[in-house]
């Protein structure tokens, strides 16, 4: 289903606030107990935990503890910025060197395999050479744009064809390759953080690290999670729509906060794989719901580099949750997958 929003402006305030921040207890709440609410830094974020603490096994704190604990482990594998960790060893290593990695490691290799092959490729995560050549990696910004011989020499170092995991659980690559996960490790942390409170026996709670959710049971108020999808707008934060689960994650993909211009042409922190540049495409924000955070959080980013159409292609093939945000002259066109209309919910005051 598509549809045009060229006028309306709804506030997040009631959704994104109350939820995403720090779950409130809003007015007309059928549940009398409060929610309690953990929260930290990691990945160069932050996270928040918030939960209802009925039939929990664990305190806050002994919660507190083990959610540092899971953090600190995907960390120690995934962190391109650790130089003890299990992602800077492998990229330490030459072609044909076969490297045992954690389960951990290995199940989000695995999932952002499975990705980048039903994406056609646009998802890839040995982009890094070409991030970091356009200006958007650690190194900091550029302001010109690279020459073709820049481009082929870094197109010749991506491409995650190159990368296998044995059933031995070895990750090895067949030529040099660089790894960065951060495109899909964060939500692998939410779901190891969900997997973590729901042990302590807690059914209804709300995860989230940087802007990404995983949701189980009912809200405080004794409903389900209602959450805003942002409008892609980076100069004002206004709700494009609402959703209501019980069950799963959401993530967020969207290039109107990190870009730059030259010329008078703006160019993306979202780089296509496939030729070497930043995409060059009206889609705007692409918002998946699934299962588990880190097929929200990979897919999110895959779908964006992809494009219309072949975004929505792709997803109604996978049997993908999808709500697409195209910016069209001044006007925002709203589009989702038949799956994702499960999850729509009225927006407006509550």
């Amino acid at each position: 289903m598509t549809s045009v929003d060229k006028r309306k402006s709804h506030s997040i305030e009631w959704l994104f606030f109350a939820v995403c921040i720090g779950v409130m207890l809003l007015s007309g709440c059928a549940r009398e107990q409060a929610p309690v609410t953990l929260s930290g830094a990691t990945m160069g974020t932050t996270w928040q935990v918030t939960y209802v603490p009925e039939d929990a096994s664990a305190t806050p704190r002994e919660l507190q503890s083990a959610i540092e604990d899971e953090l600190e482990a995907v960390n120690a594998a995934m962190s391109t910025y650790r130089i003890d960790a299990e992602i800077t060893a492998f990229n330490a290593l030459g072609a044909n060197q076969p490297m045992a990695v954690s389960q951990g490691f290995a199940a989000v290799m695995a999932a952002a395999l499975s990705i980048g092959e039903h994406s056609k490729g646009a998802y890839d995560v040995t982009v890094g050479p070409l991030v970091r050549l356009w200006g958007f990696g650690p190194d900091g910004a550029v302001h010109d744009k690279p020459d073709d011989a820049q481009l082929q020499e870094a197109l010749a170092t991506v491409g995650q064809g190159a990368l296998s995991l044995t059933a031995a659980g070895e990750l090895v690559k067949a030529e040099p390759r660089e790894v960065d996960l951060s495109s899909i490790a964060k939500g692998y942390g939410i779901d190891r953080l969900a997997e973590t409170i729901a042990s302590s026996g807690v059914s209804n709670y709300l995860v989230e690290i940087g802007g990404e959710l995983r949701v189980a049971g009912n809200s405080p108020r004794g409903d389900a999670w209602r959450l805003a999808i942002e409008q892609p707008d980076a100069g004002r934060r206004a709700a494009a729509a609402a959703v209501s689960m019980n069950e799963g994650a959401i993530a967020t993909s969207g290039d109107y906060r990190n870009y730059f211009e030259v010329d008078g042409v703006r160019y993306s922190h979202t780089i296509d794989p496939r030729t070497g540049y930043p995409v060059r495409h009206d889609l705007a924000s692409v918002t998946v719901i699934h299962s588990s955070a880190m097929m929200a959080d990979g897919w999110a980013t895959a779908l964006l580099a992809l494009g219309m159409p072949d975004a929505m292609n792709v997803a109604n093939a996978q049997g993908l949750a999808v709500y697409l945000i195209q910016q069209q002259d001044d006007q925002w066109v709203t589009s989702y997958s038949e799956a994702f209309n499960a999850y729509l919910a009225p927006l407006g005051d509550q």
